[in-house]
């Protein structure tokens, strides 16, 4: 604790007295100043004890002194100590007054204490609070070492919650909430999702103070709760969020600065451990793409081997403005190789990765370093749901484009990648966040040709038939329809129409001619069909 004004009182070798706010004897002192000032407040910060001997203060005058001690009062001052027997006897009563209306303590200092005394007395108070307090600190480092190493970040959570006398959460790169300690407070840790979002906007190291919920959502908690990014370069890779029901002294700021340091250590893998996973995963992937399965699952080790023992999701990723958009190479040391700290790439990696984390599931991540991303991922586990999620999404909102693979497994990776590929491909056409191949094969081929490349082919081939209906020579595009639906039967593709089989042999005849090409060839029946069906047939009359 620091010292207080009681406890000068206490101090039997001040031997001060109290002449008024008794009541106000528990206030801390920051420091003790002597001033003969008539206006001290302009060097004054506020928290100290005031000493005076009153040479250029009309003490007697109760105007003066209520003036004089209503300043002291606004600038902070905590209390006034008058030296007794020097230029007065005693007290004034126009000072006793003045302070005990403003509730200002003031107390009494014998001739035979000097003010040095008292600011000795102060001086050591504070030196062995601090001590106290860095004391505290140190232990409470050796405490949230020891947990972090045996027993992980929870335990360092609970430990650091009694430290500070309230509640500790953990939150990952995606800002989900971790670890809580105690478990009461998991509902308010959850509720500050948004504020751990928006600290994870700013350059690492970053922190903020916000006001916590309480349990019931009213909004009426106390809770002080501090933010503090964990990160050791500009990307935030996680949050601390601290809870408690007033500011932190210097005793649970070491421990809140000490679990900061451990959970960055234990959260953030060094730069050259993760460039080394990522070469093994792209090594891995390179093995599986060339049809060694059995050495890329000796490579794996224990690292990726497991994911390699059941069926997994190939997903293939770019960003939405370009299919080959290359990272900024001045995105700094800390970007994610391949993508620049803020790369939709980077973000999706991050995603991933944290829900795998989470789940406790493997899960290889192989950015090519060319704004293309590759993710090998369980078969249903929580990468795949997490990509899924995207499906919900525009492009255009999460900046990344994602083709996802049917369950495979080690040998039929090469069909998977061109799976993804294809899915991939498809996704950026129709301008959707992801396409999973089931979904492609499993419906029509007809939206896969819905690009504007296909429309034009399209147009172009039927534009010189459209021309010739629009003359009014007859209804070629509307004959051509029936004759392919119905396989080039001529009676039932004239009764279609309503027309003599006669009259629609002489207009297939006309669209050869026009055309220049023969019906008779497959690949014509097919173009033209397709043709058909990607474009809308203008309204009729």
């Amino acid at each position: 604790m620091p010292p207080t004004l009681a406890s000068l009182i206490q101090h039997s070798a001040l031997q001060l007295t109290v002449r008024a706010g008794e009541d106000r004897l528990q206030t801390p002192v920051r420091w003790v100043h002597a001033s003969e000032l008539v206006d001290p407040v302009p060097y004054m910060e506020g928290g100290e004890l005031l000493l005076i001997t009153a040479t250029t203060l009309d003490a007697e005058d109760p105007e003066s002194m209520s003036r004089y001690v209503r300043r002291l009062v606004g600038a902070g001052v905590v209390g006034l100590g008058f030296a007794v027997g020097v230029n007065y006897g005693d007290i004034p009563e126009a000072l006793v007054e003045a302070a005990r209306e403003a509730g200002l303590p003031l107390l009494g200092v014998p001739r035979r204490t000097p003010f040095l005394a008292i600011s000795k007395a102060v001086s050591a108070a504070i030196a062995a609070d601090q001590y106290r307090a860095v004391t505290a600190g140190f232990e409470a480092q050796r405490e949230l070492t020891r947990a972090a190493l045996t027993d992980g970040p929870a335990e360092l959570l609970a430990r650091l919650a009694a430290h500070v006398d309230g509640w500790a959460a953990l939150y990952d790169a995606s800002g989900a909430v971790v670890a809580v300690a105690p478990e009461w407070a998991a509902r308010r840790a959850a509720r500050l999702t948004a504020d751990v979002e928006r600290l994870r906007e700013r350059t690492a190291p970053a922190s903020a103070v916000v006001a916590g919920a309480d349990d019931e959502g009213d909004g009426d908690s106390h809770d002080r709760v501090e933010l503090q990014s964990l990160g050791t370069g500009r990307r935030v890779r996680g949050a601390l969020a601290v809870g408690t029901e007033s500011a932190l002294g210097t005793a649970e700021r070491y421990a809140v600065h000490s679990a900061v340091a451990l959970l960055t250590l234990t959260t953030e893998r060094s730069r050259a451990l993760q460039e080394a996973e990522q070469r093994l995963g792209a090594a891995v992937l390179r093995m599986l793409l060339s049809g060694q399965p059995d050495h890329a699952r000796a490579v794996a080790g224990d690292l990726y081997g497991g994911l390699l023992d059941a069926p997994f999701r190939l997903l293939i990723a770019e960003s939405a403005e370009s299919s080959r958009s290359a990272p900024d190479p001045g995105a700094g040391s800390d970007a994610r190789p391949g993508a620049a700290a803020d790369h939709p790439l980077h973000v999706l990696a991050e995603a991933v990765e944290a829900a795998a984390a989470r789940a406790g599931e493997a899960v290889l991540v192989v950015p090519d370093g060319e704004g293309r991303l590759t993710v090998l991922a369980a078969d249903g586990g929580a990468v795949a749901r997490e990509a899924g999620g995207y499906a919900a999404l525009d492009a255009e909102e999460i900046g990344a484009v994602i083709g996802l693979s049917a369950p495979t497994g080690p040998i039929a990776t090469v069909g998977a990648y061109k799976q993804a590929e294809q899915a991939l491909s498809v996704a950026r056409r129709r301008g959707r966040a992801l396409v999973e191949h089931e979904e492609l094969a499993a419906g029509s081929i007809l939206p896969l040709l819905a690009d504007d490349a296909v429309r034009a082919f399209a147009d172009g081939m039927l534009r010189a038939l459209r021309e010739h209906d629009a003359k009014g020579r007859g209804d070629l595009v509307a004959s051509l329809r029936a004759w392919l639906s119905r396989h080039g039967q001529w009676d039932a593709a004239a009764a279609d129409l309503g027309v003599h089989r006669h009259t629609l042999r002489y207009r297939m005849r006309r669209v050869e001619e026009i055309l220049g090409r023969s019906l008779d060839d497959p690949d014509v029946r097919m173009e033209l069909w397709l043709a058909l069906k990607t474009t809308t047939p203008p309204p009729m009359g």
